[in-house]
């Protein structure tokens, strides 16, 4: 399934115009959402497959919003957004109870990770699985819009996994003049504002899922992983981890079951190994 079997609006234009189109789509119901994808899944209805994808073009946008302290245009964003939207589409399986929403999200994020991957030339030091949380945790991580400090840099650098020299450099290098991006537009270099590096933290990238969990929790099997948990676990794992809304911490779970944020965090550990020991069966 591409773009070309399954023409969708333009982004390309005015992104106002494009914006309004989506929105107009309707909400599809749950019962609508199962019949249409059962119609594709089963028959090979294009048309089927078109509708979905329409009507969830609205969270695409709303992905990508998140992402604009990259510097990079917002079509883009939402051109690769919508790529991993129709991946999600082909993927999908009605019959296993989640919304498409939830299951695609997944796949929206790792398209548009991937895309500022590749236009930045800052990932060159950010080539391995942490320096990749870090790149897109920074931000949010940051206790104000200044440089990082040290004992901070010190507890990034515990969260993330990374050393301390790591967070500092990657703070240079997203805050400061001299940061080299791929040119834009026609061509001509574009200057951004130390707003522009600003994210809105309820939509900070890396709140769902990062890029490599991302590629071995989406498909099919991530319901069948969750399933095995029980329900504090799956409790757990969804609050922390597949929520559109901000993930709650482990002090406000700790809180919500009576446990420390140690023990939270010891079965949050569990939960993720014992998913990925269900989903590499």
């Amino acid at each position: 399934m591409s773009s070309y079997a399954l023409p969708i609006p333009s982004v390309a234009g005015s992104l106002d115009a494009y914006i309004q189109t989506v929105n107009s789509f309707p909400i599809l119901t749950q019962r609508e959402e199962t019949e249409l994808a059962r119609r594709f899944r089963q028959q090979g209805d294009l048309e089927a497959a078109r509708q979905l994808v329409l009507s969830h073009l609205r969270v695409v946008v709303s992905i990508a919003r998140g992402y604009m302290g990259y510097g990079l245009p917002q079509s883009d964003l939402i051109q690769e957004g919508n790529v991993g939207l129709m991946k999600a589409v082909k993927r999908f399986d009605p019959e296993r109870g989640v919304r498409l929403v939830s299951f695609a999200v997944h796949w929206i994020r790792a398209e548009i990770h991937e895309f500022i991957l590749r236009n930045w030339r800052i990932v060159k030091i950010a080539t391995t699985k942490a320096q990749r949380k870090l790149f897109f945790n920074l931000r949010s991580m940051k206790q104000g819009p200044g440089s990082v400090g040290s004992d901070e840099a010190k507890s990034v650098a515990a969260r993330l996994g990374v050393k301390t020299e790591e967070v500092m450099e990657m703070d240079t290098r997203l805050g400061g003049q001299d940061i080299a991006f791929e040119p834009v537009g026609d061509g001509e270099e574009t200057t951004f504002s130390p707003v522009a590096y600003l994210s809105d933290p309820e939509a900070e990238p890396g709140r769902v899922l990062e890029h490599e969990e991302t590629a071995r929790l989406r498909g099919e099997g991530l319901e069948k992983a969750l399933a095995s948990l029980d329900a504090r676990s799956r409790r757990i794992i969804e609050a922390r981890w597949l929520t559109e809304k901000q993930p709650a911490t482990l002090h406000e779970l700790a809180r919500e079951f009576g446990v420390s944020a140690e023990r939270i965090r010891q079965i949050e550990a569990k939960a993720l190994a014992r998913m990925k020991g269900v989903i590499t069966r």
